[in-house]
């Protein structure tokens, strides 16, 4: 069987995860590769990118990843350079670096702090698109998941400004997917409630109590290299 039809008969996808040295982004990129499809990941951690390469088989060679921080407009720009020069345009890119303040009441939450999560969940994400997008516009053709949640769907003591960042990814995907010609699909999408280390900021001990990562990848990696252009404007839940 060759790579290119080893996932359940999708044809071999070239797929662009931020964020991907850890949490749902790692068990991703994971997946994703054992299904014989190529892997192009970036984070803020060098040594995070180093830990995961070994782990993306069968050969960690064939994919490229890249040492990037999406909150900053020029980090973006030198990683799409070297993307488009390395691997072409990704079919798929999954908008996933995230981050989460610590507990706390909205006036309790440090200035710095709430600039980060803003920076990372909603500029990291549009500035991905700003630099992706057009070509897959140009091409009429390309997927792009943003990452939301359940919280971008309701709201949640103590988590004000994670909650808001995900309002924010709801609303932007839902305005960028009326702004792109046919063939090219933006969605957002809930991962659904999986113990990671964002989890267990918010949830203490009981976020052992849900599903771990590759048990949740497996599902997630199904879902995302089926989407099409039909779905252009969702908002779906792993």
């Amino acid at each position: 069987m060759t790579m290119a039809k080893m996932t359940a008969g999708v044809p071999r996808k070239t797929v662009l995860i931020t964020g991907v040295s850890k949490g749902l982004g790692r068990a991703l990129a994971v997946e994703l590769a054992k299904g014989g499809h190529l892997v192009i990941g970036c984070s803020r951690s060098q040594e995070g990118l180093d830990a995961l390469r070994p782990l993306l088989l069968p050969d960690p060679n064939l994919h490229l990843l890249l040492q990037a921080d999406v909150r900053f407009n020029s980090s973006v720009e030198e990683l799409a350079r070297v993307v488009m020069e390395k691997k072409g345009l990704p079919d798929i890119i999954v908008n996933n670096a995230g981050s989460i303040n610590a507990n706390n009441k909205i006036w309790e939450v440090p200035a710095e702090e709430f600039d980060m999560v803003m920076d990372t969940n909603v500029k990291g994400t549009a500035n991905v698109m700003r630099h992706f997008l057009p070509r897959m516009v140009e091409r009429k053709q390309g997927i792009v998941v943003n990452i939301s949640s359940g919280w971008g769907r309701s709201g949640a003591a103590l988590v004000a400004p994670y909650c808001a960042s995900k309002w924010a990814i709801e609303g932007l995907s839902r305005s960028v997917a009326k702004e792109v010609p046919e063939g090219v699909a933006v969605v957002a999408l809930n991962p659904g409630v999986v113990n990671t280390d964002m989890l267990a900021s918010c949830f203490g001990n009981s976020a052992s109590l849900y599903q771990a990562p590759d048990a949740w990848s497996v599902k997630a990696a199904a879902m995302i290299l089926n989407l099409s252009s039909a779905d252009n404007g969702a908002s779906l839940t792993v």
